[in-house]
């Protein structure tokens, strides 16, 4: 019992930051050469990952669509006659 409150109270004392601790290098310039140069789509640039992402993403949509759209035309039976 004695040690959680210990725990609790050296938990309490230590600031809370949003700065990491680590220091990476900054890779914005770098990114923001990628981003700006030539006329290649934006869901291109990051290679082939980024095309297996977008396409994945979009066979979803459309999926997702097709599917609602198949469930509101039969959410309304035809008129027999």
């Amino acid at each position: 019992m004695l040690r959680n409150l210990l725990a609790l109270r050296q938990i309490g004392q230590r600031t809370i930051s949003t700065a990491s601790r680590r220091h990476f290098k900054n890779k914005v310039p770098e990114k923001q050469k990628l981003f700006q140069d030539d006329e290649i789509p934006l869901y291109l640039k990051g290679g082939v990952a980024d095309a297996l992402l977008y396409r994945a993403t979009m066979i979803l949509t459309v999926g997702t669509a097709y599917a609602i759209y198949e469930l509101a035309v039969a959410s309304f039976p035809k008129k027999q006659e």
